[in-house]
Order: structure tokens, then C-alpha cells, then sequence
């Protein structure tokens, strides 16, 4: 991967985008867009949808959103301490002890979760998971009139944590989830960059995901597209207590995932296994006999349905801070996605057959 896309990459897991306050990695999103798409817009609920033309009138949408989960800020106490709520799906469990930021407008402060210590614990208490109401943020306060001079009710918050490589391949940070997916949408427009098509490629970093598939919801609403390929991670299999029976065989670093099932379509799937195979990309298959709980979902419902796909990034300890994702997916994700838009055209039939 060159420097630029690791950069790119960087900033935007860097950038902090809870579900409702997604601008900050928008806006890097839109900086890395730009000098590739022919045009680039922000919608109304803050979507960011950048478009490469095509030669005929086939649209495809390929989305990744760009929210992640956090937290934000519910009640100050008169000793100055933050009780918070969550924002997306956040587990009680890996909270305590965990440095944070507070977003108050262009400020930030830090801080961290705390809890009563282990030693004061009764033997009830230590056998239980803590609830998120039992947990609180120190970042300094004196008292309630003190920390209200520099935060309110309302800022969110995200974990203080940055990117690290594990090795030349795997990276853990807070929010692969979905940043890998805003990263493989660009990155399918960065290799497209000064080839003819004949489709049109809307590249869409989305919001709003983790609270409801809002964002792609209303993008593809706007966009209307004949196809849509969502771009997201899923559980990878390949760490301890997973249950392959249930889950799957899902492991990092051999390729990125066709989702296969009653979310998608059947001709995509199909073209994508094929463009996955001319571009000689190894990849895995995942069964989804339901929806997928993914900007898929919501794509292929949209008017009066739309040919769905979905391509996922394998990503260990999904909804922690440290998230794991390998670069070789990403790559593989982005050069299938590519080859899927060069072989579709006006003539492509996307109705399901026997």
C-alpha cells in the first residue's frame, strides 16, 4: 500500500466521528475525494457522496459508513465527574480504566473511566460485570461549576487511542469499524482514477450507520442507484472462543468477504466472485440467510429495490479500541470492487434467475 493511502487511512481512523458528529471524518473523506471525483456533494443528515461519471447510465453506489461508536456526555455531578451514555453499541465491560476525549465544540479534553478500585470490591460486586451507570469520567474538575466552564450536556466523547501496526500487515486502532469501509469506497476511485467507464461510480462515506442505517438509507433514496455494494467489517473467526459452527471460517489476511444470501443479489455476488478471480484476489464467503445489519440492508429496499452487495473486511474485537483489520484485505477489497465496476454496463442484467 502506498504512502498516500496510508495516510489517508490514518486520518480517518484519527478522525473522531461518533454516530450524529461524523464531520470530522467527512471532511477527510472529502479531502482524499476531490481531485479524483468528477463531482462531490454533503447531503443534509451529513453524507459525504462523491461521483466519477460513467459513459452509459448505470449507477452504482459503493458505500462505507463513516460513523463509529463512543459516548456522550448525559449528567455532570457537583464533584465535577462525567456520567455518560453510549452512543452506538458500546459493552459496559471494557470501559473501566480507558483514557478518553471530550469534544466541547473546537475543544478537547481528556479524561478517563473510572471505578471503584478492586480492593474495595464486596464479593458480589466482583463477580459482576459494571454497569455503565456505576462508571463515571475524571478529566480534573474541581467541581460541577468548574467542569460546566468547559464541557455540557450533549458532547460527545471517543476513545483516546491511535493506530498501531502489529506487523507490516495488521493494524489495530478504535474504528476500523467502519473507517475500513470509507477507506476501501475512496481507494475504488483512486484505482479508477483516469479510466473510462461505462457506469457511473457514486463512492458514498456515510452516517449514521451504527444507530440505525440512517445515512445509507437516505443517500441511496437521493442517489437511486441500480446497484449498491456496501463496504463493512465483519467478525473474523481466527482468535479464541469464537464458534466457527456459528460464525463461520472467517480469518484475517485471506482476502476480503462476499457476503452470499437473502440480502444480495445474486448476479452481484456472481460478478463479484468473478472480478475478485481476474484480478487474482483471494477472498472468503460469508452466509447471510437474513439482512445483514449492514448499509446493505437498507440499499437494497430503497424505492423499488436496488441489486445489493456487500464486500466485508475481517476485524477482530469489533466495538473496542482496538480493533484489528489487515491492509492485504483492504487491498484486495478495493482492487475487487474496482474490476466489479469495469465489467458492468447499461447491457448488465441484475434479475434474479433460476
Amino acid at each position: 500500500m502506498n504512502k498516500e493511502l496510508k495516510k489517508f487511512f490514518k486520518d480517518l481512523v484519527q478522525a473522531p466521528s461518533p454516530s450524529g458528529f461524523e464531520q470530522p471524518a467527512q471532511e477527510v473523506f472529502r479531502n482524499f475525494v476531490k481531485e479524483i471525483a468528477d463531482e462531490y456533494k454533503t447531503d443534509v443528515h451529513g453524507n459525504v457522496i462523491a461521483l466519477k461519471k460513467g459513459t452509459g447510465k448505470l449507477r452504482l453506489m459503493i458505500v462505507g459508513h463513516a460513523d463509529e461508536i463512543g459516548l456522550m456526555v448525559k449528567y455532570i455531578d457537583d464533584d465535577g465527574y462525567i456520567r455518560f451514555t453510549s452512543i452506538g453499541g458500546v459493552d459496559p465491560a471494557i470501559l473501566p480504566a480507558l483514557k478518553v476525549k471530550i469534544y466541547h465544540g473546537k475543544k478537547v479534553y481528556r479524561g478517563v473511566i473510572g471505578k471503584k478500585p478492586i480492593h474495595l470490591l464486596t464479593d458480589e460486586e466482583r463477580g459482576k460485570s459494571p454497569k455503565m451507570q456505576d462508571l463515571w469520567i475524571d478529566f480534573g474538575a474541581k467541581d460541577k461549576k468548574d467542569a460546566l466552564k468547559k464541557i455540557s450536556v450533549g458532547d460527545h466523547i471517543t476513545f483516546d487511542v491511535g493506530m498501531e501496526m502489529l506487523n507490516r500487515d495488521f493494524v489495530t486502532t478504535k474504528a476500523t469499524d467502519n473507517k475500513a469501509g470509507v477507506f476501501v469506497a475512496a481507494g475504488v476511485l483512486s484505482e479508477l482514477a483516469g479510466e473510462k467507464l461505462a457506469v457511473n461510480v457514486y463512492s458514498v462515506a456515510s452516517v449514521q450507520e451504527e444507530i440505525g442505517l440512517r445515512g445509507a438509507r437516505t443517500s441511496a433514496f437521493g442517489i437511486d442507484p441500480h446497484v449498491g455494494i456496501a463496504i463493512d467489517v465483519t467478525h473474523a473467526t481466527d482468535y479464541p472462543f469464537m464458534n466457527k459452527n456459528v460464525m463461520g471460517d472467517v480469518k484475517l489476511g485471506e482476502g476480503p468477504v462476499l457476503v452470499v444470501g437473502a440480502n444480495i443479489n445474486p448476479q452481484v455476488f456472481t460478478i463479484l466472485k468473478e472480478a475478485a478471480e481476474r484480478v487474482k484476489v483471494k477472498y472468503q464467503i460469508e452466509a447471510a440467510p437474513r439482512g445483514t445489519g449492514t448499509d446493505a440492508n437498507a440499499i437494497q429496499t430503497t424505492r423499488a429495490g436496488v441489486a445489493a452487495g456487500l464486500v466485508s473486511i475481517p476485524n477482530r474485537y469489533m466495538h473496542t479500541p482496538v480493533e484489528i483489520v489487515s491492509f492485504k484485505d483492504l487491498e484486495g477489497a478495493i482492487k475487487t470492487i474496482a474490476e466489479f465496476a469495469r465489467l458492468i454496463d447499461d447491457k448488465t442484467d441484475f434479475i434474479p434467475k433460476a
